[in-house]
């Protein structure tokens, strides 16, 4: 039997998180998204014990100012991407104004850090959200085209079918066949 579940990443990294620092009992404030203040300095022996239990959940401690700042990008983009109201128009204004910085400054950053563009991770995590959103059959093409700002259907199809190899409908079909075989 295969369950299709509607789950907010964020909070379940956020839970996640906060389950390792008090385990480890630890006092901290959750800042914003992948930002924890410690009240108190770590020895270097708590600091490896919290990498250590962290990575076991594949959670990463980013220390460069450069790697912090594109942690919080790629935060931004997929809290962006997986909120449930219409993505903005300009995801380049979007991330200047949260951020603080110029959109030519994070793309630049972003590309020599990662070895890929800020667009492409966008459209990676917007893939990521229509998957989601064509499992969870609650909305048609047209509603998930809308919801993830492309400029009509046809755009969104020929990007979904870039990333994954198969259109949004021969997905959607996929789905509905696996859960007719598992209801059976």
């Amino acid at each position: 039997m295969i369950l299709y579940i509607n789950y907010d990443i964020n909070k379940i990294c956020k839970n996640l998180l906060q389950e390792q620092l008090d385990k480890l009992e630890l006092k901290y404030a959750l800042l914003s998204l992948g930002e924890v203040e410690f009240k108190e300095p770590l020895s270097d022996e708590m600091m490896q014990t919290l990498n250590k239990n962290l990575s076991s959940c594949n959670i990463e401690i980013v220390e460069s100012q450069k790697s912090i700042l594109v942690q919080r990008i790629k935060d931004s983009i997929i809290e962006m991407v997986f909120t449930d109201e219409k993505n903005p128009v300009k995801f380049s204004a979007y991330l200047a104004d949260k951020l603080n910085y110029n959109y030519n400054y994070l793309a630049n950053l972003f590309s020599n850090e990662t070895y890929t563009s800020i667009e492409k991770y966008i459209l990676l995590q917007k893939t990521e959200r229509a998957k989601q959103l064509l499992a969870m059959n609650e909305l048609n093409i047209t509603e998930i085209a809308w919801k993830l700002n492309y400029s009509s259907t046809a755009h969104f199809s020929n990007q979904f079918k870039s990333i994954t190899g198969i259109t949004p409908t021969v997905f959607q079909r996929i789905i509905l066949k696996k859960r007719e075989s598992n209801n059976e």
